[in-house]
């Protein structure tokens, strides 16, 4: 089938064509550890773990990998200034760098366990490809890309690399000194960017170590070309990361690597658009205040309904949250779950694959297969299980696809909600839902809706439909 992205580089939907026949290699910029990740963050992630799953049912084999950001980070992404994130990280809980880093990274491990993504081939630490980096900004110095700040550290000189800020259409505006930095007087071009830092002389680093420039660490960027290269090999199909990384992060990615491996480094570039605020401004950690997945959880949201919300809007426009859609996610996810379950019963948990139920089959895969069009596969699924000429068994073989093929985890929640309905009730709840009965029966509703709650408490919901009452597991 033929898969179709947008490609930043190009600035238009391309056919996609493997470097290698059968088979993709993506890299996709991971988490800085030095706090949670924040909903924002973890759409990212969640279009990096879509990429991975249509690839995988369009039958190709798949290699990619996800960095962890531990050192190198600073809080002034523009102009390479500020604390280390993972310092200040260390510093806000008093404890080691190392332990920020390995909590953190666990906290991540965890949200990405709890959204169904799937963990990447290989997921380096940056601390651990020191050697690598060292060695690549070796090479830009043997090239003559370098260029030395005293008491500060090796740049890379931006005027040497002809097509620099290819990737957003030759603009740097996001490396401007003014309104939010101001101009370094000692690096040659505004552009300029540190390849590696050098420690200062007063005071010992957390991280640092030896190189052939003095004791320092690496800058941000150079990380991901290093570990791209030794993981993937000197050229890669795919990059992915939020859009705001295309003007400064993923420009000298490409400038410290073209020089080294050729052009085109990568040839596809996947850049997904930012969660919005109400007020219209993405969220960000730089407020001090920003939702987490766990603030979702404990508000009694299921990690998939998040995951629906995502994929229910498409990678490349922005997204508005609020928890009205949020809501709103969650019930048209609940109401799905539902179908299933009943599905799942009908089918005795059979499935089969006939000529009608590849046509589906192949509607939502072309469809997701086209720039990624997520919205339309929901909505195609969900015509499909109101299609009365498939068959339960045919059904359940198409959820189990688009489980596969979203991450949405239909079939486990309908199980979930299966074996749950299947718990004997206790007595004293189902006198008491009797009860209630007899109280609406007499019109009496303030009794009926204390009987409720007070069966709510007990850990069970009375639901009223049209089909009558039910007790569910809360």
């Amino acid at each position: 089938m033929q898969i179709k992205l947008y490609n930043t580089m190009s600035r238009k939907i391309e056919e996609f064509k493997p470097l290698v026949p059968g088979q993709v290699s993506f890299y996709s910029c991971g988490p800085t550890v030095y706090h949670y990740a924040h909903i924002g963050n973890l759409r990212q992630f969640v279009l990096a773990d879509l990429l991975k799953r249509m690839f995988l049912s369009n039958g190709y084999k798949v290699k990619n990998v996800m960095n962890i950001t531990d050192v190198g980070h600073l809080t002034s992404d523009n102009d390479d200034s500020g604390e280390d994130k993972m310092e200040k990280g260390a510093a806000r809980e008093n404890k080691s760098v190392w332990d920020i880093a390995k909590f953190y990274t666990d906290e991540f491990l965890r949200d990405i366990n709890d959204l169904n993504i799937l963990l990447p081939t290989y997921m380096p630490r940056a601390t651990d490809y020191i050697a690598e980096q060292i060695e690549l900004i070796q090479k830009l110095q043997d090239l003559g890309y370098t260029y030395e700040i005293a008491n500060d550290g090796i740049y890379y000189d931006t005027s040497k690399f002809e097509d620099y800020g290819a990737l957003t259409g030759g603009s740097t505006d996001g490396n401007r000194a003014g309104a939010r930095i101001e101009f370094n007087t000692e690096k040659k071009n505004i552009s300029d960017f540190a390849l590696w830092k050098f420690s200062p002389k007063d005071k010992q680093r957390a991280m640092e170590w030896d190189s052939p420039w003095g004791r320092g660490f690496p800058g941000w960027h150079i990380e991901c070309s290093a570990m791209s290269m030794a993981l993937l090999g000197p050229h890669f199909d795919i990059h992915t990361g939020g859009t705001d990384l295309s003007r400064i992060h993923h420009a000298n990615e490409i400038a410290q690597s073209e020089p080294i491996a050729g052009k085109p480094w990568v040839n596809y570039w996947v850049h997904g658009e930012f969660l919005i605020e109400k007020l219209g401004t993405k969220m960000s950690k730089s407020s001090g205040e920003f939702l987490t997945l766990s603030v979702l959880k404990e508000r009694g949201y299921d990690p998939m309904a998040y995951k629906y919300l995502l994929l229910m809007g498409h990678y490349q426009s922005q997204l508005m949250f609020s928890w009205e859609s949020l809501d709103a996610a969650a019930t048209g996810y609940k109401n799905l779950v539902k179908k299933i379950a009943v599905i799942i019963t009908d089918a005795n948990k059979q499935m089969t694959k006939t000529t009608a139920s590849d046509v589906w089959r192949g509607k939502m895969l072309s469809a997701v297969s086209d720039n990624l069009k997520t919205a339309t596969v929901i909505v195609d699924f969900q015509e499909m299980l109101k299609d009365d000429n498939l068959s339960a068994a045919e059904k359940l073989g198409l959820i189990h696809f688009i489980d596969d093929l979203l991450g949405l985890q239909f079939i486990d929640r309908a199980e979930k909600l299966l074996a749950e309905e299947a718990e004997p009730i206790p007595a004293e709840v189902q006198k008491l839902a009797d009860e209630r009965a007899t109280a609406k029966m007499a019109k009496n509703w303030e009794l009926a809706d204390k009987i409720r709650a007070q069966v709510e408490n007990m850990g069970w919901l009375i639901q009223d439909s049209k089909e009558g009452v039910k007790i569910v597991k809360k």
